[in-house]
């Protein structure tokens, strides 16, 4: 039943922003299955898929097991399934911890022009009411669609300037990404919408210097938790503001200082912000993986021995500095936010697909270490957004340099499709077995038939 909150004082707006919040709301209100472009919903496929793999592949991650318990010790009503664990608790705490299982290996899709893991926020609350609920598979696409689209342009309006400031999209837009995309699960109207914007952007937070420790994973945790709390408490007739967003000392005013407000709103269900999505094919901080590629690549083509290496330069943009740039990682998790030691990895031939390679263990490695610290980073103003340079100079004078960019999506949706359930089943296969990973890429598969989830999450439980 859709319900309307009761409104709350209304300060006037600013006149540029104004009804940036009541737009966003009734797009994601309004949506339909049927106007959502098919290669789109093929993405939102995509991305369930490789949720689903980092989530069970992270909920045996020690992140995850922590909070898991913390979280089973306090009790809940059996509404939905803790992945990889075959235990039931209530939605909210559902979510928290899916959502930090999956962000803990960092290995999750990512939006790159915003730096938002969208799937991590907003995922974990949507299976977990549409568990509850007994709702579609449409009825999760359309959602997480609504919620995606609804973070990204709420992105454009804050700007870089607002993951500049300190915050990580992640945790503050994935929040009201995950509050729009229950909103629409839970079939609020256009005004209950609004409010559940309002309850999430006082709840969105979560800081950039987090980053390498298990708090980061949080982040997706508590946004996927706390929009879904935003849509519940809407549903209930919780009161905010209808103008959260745009409103002085709103969420752009006081988390960005800087706004651009014809971005938000600019093709608003014309446009969709999911066909700009990328995977991760490396188990590390994003801004790495141009560097990985170029240092691999490298590696390929000149078949070099890491013992002939004199030294490195990592040419990389200032915003992969600013995330990336970890000097001497001690431990697994600050080692995915270091440069020179990934590229170290990558041309010590490590396999950075594997989750194992970034452990304790390889930040004391005496080979990697040797080559991380011939290794130096260097920034360069004219590199676009997704690309990095490794110049590498042998101890026989000669020099190999090459740059990669991985800021292009992949608009080959077989070719991608084949190269996610590999690495889903890698994932996926040593936590639920090999014949319960085959049946989920089959269920996501034909996820738009699907009129309950319930086999979709039975294949999430633990073999062993």
């Amino acid at each position: 039943m859709r319900r309307r909150a009761p409104k709350g004082p209304q300060d006037e707006p600013r006149e540029a922003t104004a009804g940036v919040t009541r737009a966003l709301a009734a797009f994601a209100s309004d949506l339909r299955f049927d106007e959502i472009p098919t290669d789109v919903r093929t993405l939102a496929k995509q991305c369930l898929l490789d949720w689903l793999g980092v989530t069970l592949a992270g909920s045996r991650q020690e992140a995850a097991r922590i909070l898991r318990a913390e979280v089973l010790e306090q009790g809940g009503a059996p509404q939905a399934t803790i992945l990889g664990a075959a235990v039931r608790t209530g939605v909210g705490q559902a979510a928290l911890v899916n959502g930090t299982a999956s962000h803990v290996l960092d290995y999750d899709d990512v939006l790159f022009e915003r730096r938002l893991h969208a799937s991590v926020g907003l995922f974990p609350a949507l299976l977990a009411l549409a568990e509850r609920d007994a709702r579609s598979g449409r009825d999760l696409i359309v959602a997480f669609v609504a919620g995606v689209e609804t973070a990204c342009r709420i992105g454009r309006l804050v700007t870089d300037a607002h993951r500049e400031r300190g915050h990580h999209p992640t945790a503050t837009l994935g929040t009201l990404g995950a509050a729009a995309g229950a909103a629409r699960l839970l079939r609020l109207d256009v005004e209950a919408s609004a409010a559940a914007l309002g309850i999430a952007a006082t709840q969105a937070a979560g800081l950039r210097a987090m980053f390498g420790t298990m708090s980061k994973a949080l982040h997706a945790g508590k946004a996927s938790a706390n929009g879904l709390l935003s849509a519940l408490l809407a549903g209930r007739g919780f009161g905010s503001r209808a103008d959260a967003i745009e409103c002085l000392h709103g969420f752009a005013d006081t988390l960005s200082p800087a706004c651009e407000p014809g971005a938000a709103l600019a093709g608003l269900g014309e446009t969709y912000a999911l066909r700009d999505v990328l995977f991760k094919y490396h188990a590390a901080c994003y801004s790495a993986h141009a560097a990985i590629d170029a240092a691999a690549r490298l590696r390929a083509l000149y078949r070099l021995d890491p013992r002939a290496i004199a030294n490195v330069t990592v040419r990389a943009t200032a915003a992969s500095l600013a995330i990336c740039d970890i000097r001497s990682p001690q431990t697994g998790l600050e080692a995915k936010f270091s440069l020179r030691l990934t590229t170290a990895m990558a041309l010590s031939g490590r396999n950075t697909a594997e989750i194992g390679s970034y452990s304790d263990a390889a930040c004391v490695d005496p080979e990697l270490v040797a080559l991380r610290d011939a290794t130096r980073v260097v920034g360069a103003r004219e590199l676009a957004a997704g690309a990095s340079e490794v110049i590498v100079r042998l101890r026989d004078g000669a020099v190999h340099r090459l740059a990669s960019d991985v800021s292009e999506p992949n608009r080959d949706f077989e070719a991608q499709g084949r190269r996610l359930e590999g690495k889903f089943a890698a994932l996926a296969s040593p936590v639920i077995g090999s014949a319960n990973a085959r049946e989920l890429i089959a269920r996501v598969g034909e996820l738009e038939h699907l009129e309950r989830l319930d086999d979709l999450v039975r294949c999430c439980a633990a073999t062993g």
